[in-house]
């Protein structure tokens, strides 16, 4: 079984999942466009959430809190497992229904928020590592969605920064970026 929100998260965990497993031990201290992490600590975030928002879905407690280092064993093979793990946990349609107990949003909007993650924080992290990143173009209605609807109180938490100006004609995806605070053209 699958959902609208589990098929779009399966589109988006394959290229963030290609991104992290091309992913060198010597770029982990290298900056990325998302200014508080370098490499390893986007790569610590990703694994983070794409693990929580597992137990999102099933409306379970988690917890936010820097763990230690989660870049041990092949973490990059256990990132991809990780992430089919949470295409399944989102593919139950009661995954969608209510309110989440932990964040007080409708779980749609839960759903909508993890793939922004994926989608925004797989960009900065092929960009952070001089990576390609195609993003599958009907991800970025979802996301922007989300961010119409969360993005000022995403700025107030500090999880966006400052609308930056995009260029005329820079494409939808430059203007969801700009939106977050992105820069577009950072290299």
């Amino acid at each position: 079984m699958s959902t609208e929100i589990s098929d779009q998260l399966a589109t988006a965990s394959a290229a963030v999942a290609g991104v992290v497993a091309a992913v060198r031990d010597d770029q982990l201290d290298a900056a990325t466009p998302c200014t508080d992490f370098r490499v390893r600590d986007l790569l610590n975030h990703l694994i983070q959430v794409v693990h929580n928002f597992q137990a999102l879905a099933r409306r379970e407690d988690v917890d936010w809190t820097p763990g230690p280092d989660r870049l041990t064993g092949d973490w990059r093979t256990a990132f991809a497992a990780e992430t089919s793990r949470l295409v399944e946990a989102w593919s139950d349609p009661g995954a969608l229904d209510g309110v989440s107990p932990g964040l007080g949003l409708p779980q749609r909007v839960v759903g909508q928020m993890v793939l922004g993650d994926l989608v925004v924080h797989g960009w900065d992290l092929a960009r952070g590592t001089g990576q390609e990143y195609r993003v599958d173009p009907t991800l970025v209605p979802p996301v922007r969605e989300f961010l119409d609807a969360m993005v000022e109180t995403g700025r107030t938490m500090g999880a966006f920064g400052d609308p930056v100006d995009c260029p005329p004609g820079a494409g939808e995806f430059a203007t969801l970026l700009a939106v977050t605070g992105r820069d577009p053209a950072w290299c």
